[in-house]
C-alpha cells in the first residue's frame, strides 16, 4: 500500500491564503472568513462565511476553496460549508488583512 501524504489543518489554512473574494484583494483567511477547518485523513471539512450573507459570490468562492484544497497532495475529498453564523465582522480580519486593506 502506498503512503499518503499527511494533510495538516495548516496545509488547508496554507492552501486557503491563495483564495480570494474578487472584490476584495485579501485571501479569505486574512479576511476572517474561514471559521474551521476538520482534517480526517484524506478528508477535508470547512466551514467558512461571507462578508456578507447575501453575497453573489459565495458559490464562486466556495467552489474557488474546494479547488484549492483539492490540489493538496493526500486529499481525497473536500467539503466546503458556507455558515452564516455567527456574522461576519470586520473584527475577524487579521492583523496581515488589515495591512492589505490599509486599516493598520
Amino acid at each position: 500500500m502506498a503512503e499518503t501524504a499527511t494533510i495538516t489543518r495548516d496545509d488547508v489554512i496554507e492552501a486557503l491564503k491563495d483564495v480570494f473574494d474578487p472584490e476584495i484583494p485579501v485571501n479569505v483567511v486574512d479576511l476572517g472568513l474561514v471559521y474551521d477547518v476538520g482534517v480526517d485523513k484524506g478528508d477535508v471539512d470547512v466551514k467558512m462565511t461571507l462578508t456578507f450573507a447575501g453575497c453573489g459570490m459565495g458559490p464562486y468562492i466556495a467552489q474557488q476553496a474546494e479547488w484549492r484544497i483539492a490540489e493538496i497532495e493526500g486529499v481525497e475529498d473536500v467539503n466546503v460549508e458556507l455558515v452564516y453564523d455567527p456574522p461576519w465582522t470586520p473584527d475577524l480580519i487579521t492583523e496581515d488583512g488589515k495591512k492589505l486593506l490599509g486599516l493598520d
